[in-house]
Order: C-alpha cells, then sequence, then structure tokens
C-alpha cells in the first residue's frame, strides 16, 4: 500500500469511569491535558490521520463513557470497530478488576468473531504515588490473554503516542487480512463447480 492509499479504521477506548479515558485521547489527538474533564455521556469522537507502513490512516477513535448506567448504550459503540484500547487506573484496583468484563463485552459485539480482533490494554496515571496495581500484575493478565500492555500517563505525555500507534498498526493488518481473504474468496473457481454445469 502507499500514503496515496486511504484507510479509515474506527477504534474505541473503553474502561471503567474516571481512568483517563478522555485524558488519554485528548493527549494523543490535540497533544493538550486538561486537570477537569466533564464525565463523557454515551460517546464522543475525535479523528487523527497518521502514516503507518507506507498507508495513510483516518483514524476514528470513539471516546465512550465509563459509567455504569451507560454500559448497554455504550456497548451499541463497539459494531463495526476496528480495534479497542481497553483501559484502567493503576491508582484504582476496581478499574482493573472490570477489565474482564470490559474485554468481554467489546468481544462478544466485534464482528467477525473468527478474527483476531487487535486489542491493547493502558495502565494509566502511572505518574500518581499511590499505586494500587502492579505492574507484574497488569503484565501477567495481558500475558495470558496474549494483549499487548503499555504503562501510560496521559498528564505527562508517557507511551501515549506508540500505544496507540501499536493499536492502529495491528487494526490496519486485520483489515488487510480480511480483506484480502475477502478478494480471494469471492474470485475462487472450483474445478467442481466447472463440471456441474456440463450438459452431457
Amino acid at each position: 500500500m502507499n500514503p496515496k492509499k486511504k484507510v479509515d479504521l474506527k477504534l474505541i477506548i473503553i474502561g471503567a469511569l474516571g481512568v483517563g479515558k478522555t485524558s488519554l485521547l485528548h493527549q494523543y489527538v490535540h497533544k493538550t491535558f486538561y486537570e477537569d474533564y466533564q464525565t463523557t455521556l454515551g460517546a464522543s469522537i475525535l479523528s487523527k490521520i497518521i502514516i503507518l507502513d507506507d498507508t495513510t490512516l483516518k483514524l476514528q477513535i470513539w471516546d465512550t463513557g465509563g459509567q455504569e448506567r451507560f454500559r448497554s448504550m455504550v456497548s451499541t459503540f463497539y459494531k463495526g470497530s476496528d480495534g479497542c484500547i481497553l483501559t484502567f487506573d493503576v491508582t484504582d484496583l476496581e478499574s482493573f478488576e472490570a477489565l474482564d468484563t470490559w474485554r468481554g463485552d467489546v468481544l462478544a459485539k466485534t464482528i467477525p468473531m473468527e478474527q483476531s480482533y487487535p486489542i491493547v490494554v493502558l495502565g494509566n496515571k502511572i505518574d500518581l504515588a499511590d499505586r494500587q496495581v502492579p505492574q507484574e500484575v497488569a503484565q501477567g493478565w495481558c500475558k495470558e490473554k496474549d494483549i499487548p500492555y503499555f504503562e501510560v500517563s496521559a498528564k505527562n505525555d508517557i507511551n501515549v503516542v506508540q500505544a496507540f500507534e501499536m493499536l492502529a498498526s495491528r487494526a490496519l493488518s486485520r483489515y488487510q487480512s480480511i480483506l484480502e481473504n475477502y478478494l480471494t474468496d469471492s474470485i475462487k473457481l472450483s474445478p467442481e463447480d466447472q463440471s456441474r454445469n456440463r450438459c452431457c
């Protein structure tokens, strides 16, 4: 592929309330950090264009609300997504323990199930001192599920770009693989089909 070729990818960022999803997204897209954000209700969308592997990617990143009462509504935004950033707060053990539920939700709603759906886990707020989730515990959870893990800080812009771009790269590979399989399957001619059409 070349930079003239454009690919649109829909990425989602999910996790419990207050883990810093909006902060991470604004740091990645706008290189800004604010101490105060309003709670995201439902979802908001930010876009960013990057060039990766000689391909121009338009990332449409959906920032979803983490409140429990919006959970069923938020899960409707998962459909059609090409990848997911699963986020927790290293100073909040409950947000880490909720990762299984969030991961289960997104995997249940994404199609096709047979393709490996790209997920990256971010442990945010590593700039804070009162850590409750040891790095080894988070890494162990991710290793068990074969998911890349990044320790990040939206405030200090630590590993934010690397995490988003790893997800974008995995989502692009999956997109190309699905496209290749679709094109290959649609032009196969099998000898049995030809023999059935003979009249005598």
